[in-house]
């Protein structure tokens, strides 16, 4: 191992803060910011200061060597694009008020990158003509950008970040699924030397596009996706992916639709309190508007309708809800009493648990009435059937009916196989065997680089601050000199040593800073091992410290250093 050289704390561009910054909501955000990793710059930009950036560093350095294992090839495009690809996609507008556009001075139109399918596909295109060409995978670790609504949690949702993007490009599917696969392989690699606990789950592939979708999620609490774990068998899904079989049921022996009096019932709760009965007996008709055009939902009335599978069922529409003007011009809607029976010119969809034959209490399309023995298949027509609920605890897994288990999780990867969604777009064709042209296949394949680094500070930190694995820390040790001059050469002689075998060496020599407050410090910057030269310092002894365990012995220098280096 190349010597590297020590890293003294009296020059390091980087303070520590004692109370957390007024406005950190999560775990990683206070301590990144308190141990001087980070600092903000503007709402949703960070600066990376010496030690976050070579934690950083670690993390791409460990991405770059998986990548490069699989045979991918590393380039470095642009991230000031112009609009034309994104508009031939469809994503110019599809990605709404998250994508920075710009002009230049020319009154031409460009944007930030937020992911780069559309530059890599013109890339291959630009570069392979032939079979022969293909398949390859090509990767980038960049910065990409995302204007979100509301930044939050400091590194976790900015708007910029550091991504690592790769590609497959295959002409056929078979070779895609080998690309995929490699990629996954290569992402469990990558997440077993970070350290990190991850899940590998079913997701949904929103705006990408493609079809098979899998996310890497680290569970947290300070995660934004919620993924469901069976306790019981391999299944993990995020709970936007989870999809139920449609199970008809057998509705003979119902009696007729009847309409009975409801008067002042116009929510679920009312409705069941009135009648007496569960809010599961009920059905719930959420109406919305998808680009204008009015929609119904259909749900279980003791369930919620998830939004964001709507808004992603009808993507890249405009999802948005009903108001009272949409009541006021549509008299054959009446608000507190929808029922799916008898609707004109409303789409109807309904989640699965609205089954053919299975019967309902819902609204009978006038004021303080509904109607019972409302049967799915008899007295109304399902036009679509979509996965719409909020996911609860104790749902059962679609794959062996287990309850499921609901958990917090950041995404850390995200891996697609896209299909011909932008080599049709942007008319990827090379010549095949035959000498005919043939439609490329694609893969996209991303891992969040500084993400990683805030889902790590919040797995591995105690409640002293930070506590990095290995391979990612800033440095191998953490050497701290207690404050008097034989204790401070001691110090920064061990330094040199350990410097010289290979070994990444962080010192605290700065004088004037008690003794109490460099062991918080080094507790809070959270390197593997602390060696402390303190009150033995005269007889060449030092006390090593575990930081994860906290587990100390007090050893000679040369035994210490015997120790770091083994």
């Amino acid at each position: 191992m190349a010597n590297a050289p020590v890293q003294r704390m009296s020059q390091l561009m980087a303070k520590t803060l004692r109370d957390d910054p007024a406005d950190a909501e999560v775990l990683s955000h206070k301590l990144l910011v308190r141990a001087g990793y980070v600092r903000r710059t503007a709402a949703g930009i960070w600066t990376w200061l010496p030690l976050g950036k070579k934690v950083l560093a670690n993390v791409e350095r460990i991405v770059r060597e998986e990548m490069d294992a699989i045979g991918a090839q590393e380039v470095l495009l642009p991230a000031l694009l112009p609009r034309e690809p994104y508009e031939a996609t469809g994503r110019w507008d599809e990605y709404g008020a998250e994508l920075f556009r710009l002009q230049d001075r020319k009154g031409g139109d460009y944007l930030l990158g937020p992911t780069h399918e559309e530059i890599f596909t013109l890339l291959v295109k630009d570069q392979a003509s032939s079979y022969k060409d293909l398949p390859v995978i090509l990767y980038q670790i960049q910065t990409k950008f995302r204007d979100e609504a509301r930044p939050r949690a400091g590194i976790l949702r900015g708007r910029e970040f550091l991504m690592k993007d790769s590609y497959s490009f295959d002409t056929e599917d078979e070779g895609l699924a080998k690309s995929y696969a490699l990629h996954r392989e290569a992402y469990q690699r990558i997440f077993a030397r970070l350290g990190l606990d991850y899940r590998i789950c079913a997701a949904t592939a929103g705006a990408m596009g493609g079809s098979k979708s899998e996310e890497f999620l680290a569970p947290a609490e300070a995660g934004e996706d919620t993924f469901a774990d069976c306790p019981n068998c391999d299944f993990a899904a995020n709970t936007e992916a989870i999809t139920y079989e449609l199970k008809p049921v057998d509705a003979t022996g119902v009696p007729a639709a009847e309409d009975i009096p409801t008067p002042a019932t116009p929510t679920i709760e009312t409705l069941a309190a009135h009648l007496g009965v569960p809010a599961s007996a009920t059905l719930k008709n959420l109406l919305v508007k998808v680009d204008g055009e009015i929609v119904a939902v259909g749900v279980p009335g003791d369930r919620e309708v998830d939004m964001g599978k709507v808004e992603a069922h009808f993507a890249p529409a405009t999802v948005e809800m009903v108001t009272e003007e949409d009541f006021a011009t549509r008299t054959d809607l009446v608000r507190g009493y929808v029922g799916p029976q008898g609707l004109d010119k409303v789409k109807y969809i309904a989640d699965p648990r609205v089954a053919p034959g299975t019967a309902w209490i819902t609204g009978a399309n006038k004021a303080d009435t509904h109607a019972k023995n409302v049967v799915a298949g008899r007295d109304f027509e399902v036009d679509e059937y979509v996965d719409v609920v909020v996911v609860q605890e104790g749902d059962p897994c679609p794959k062996c009916g287990t309850g499921l288990k609901l958990d917090r999780a950041i995404e850390i990867g995200h891996i697609f196989q896209l299909g011909r969604k932008y080599t049709d777009a942007l008319k990827l064709d090379v010549l095949g065997q035959n000498g005919k042209p043939v439609r490329v296949t694609m893969g996209s394949y991303g891992v969040g680089v500084s993400r990683a680094v805030a889902a790590l500070a919040e797995q591995t930190a105690d409640d002293k601050g930070l506590c990095w694995p290995q391979e990612v820390a800033p440095a191998d040790v953490h050497v701290v000199a207690a404050g008097k001059a034989l204790q401070t050469e001691l110090a920064l002689d061990v330094s040199e040593q350990l410097a010289a075998a290979g070994v990444r060496v962080l010192v605290d020599d700065r004088a004037g800073v008690s003794p109490g407050v460099k062991f918080t410090d080094a507790e809070l910057i959270g390197v593997p091992w602390i060696l402390v030269a303190g009150r033995r310092a005269a007889e060449g002894v030092l006390e090593l410290k575990n930081r994860r365990t906290g587990e100390r012995e007090e050893l000679p220098a040369a035994e210490a250093i015997n120790r770091l280096t083994a």
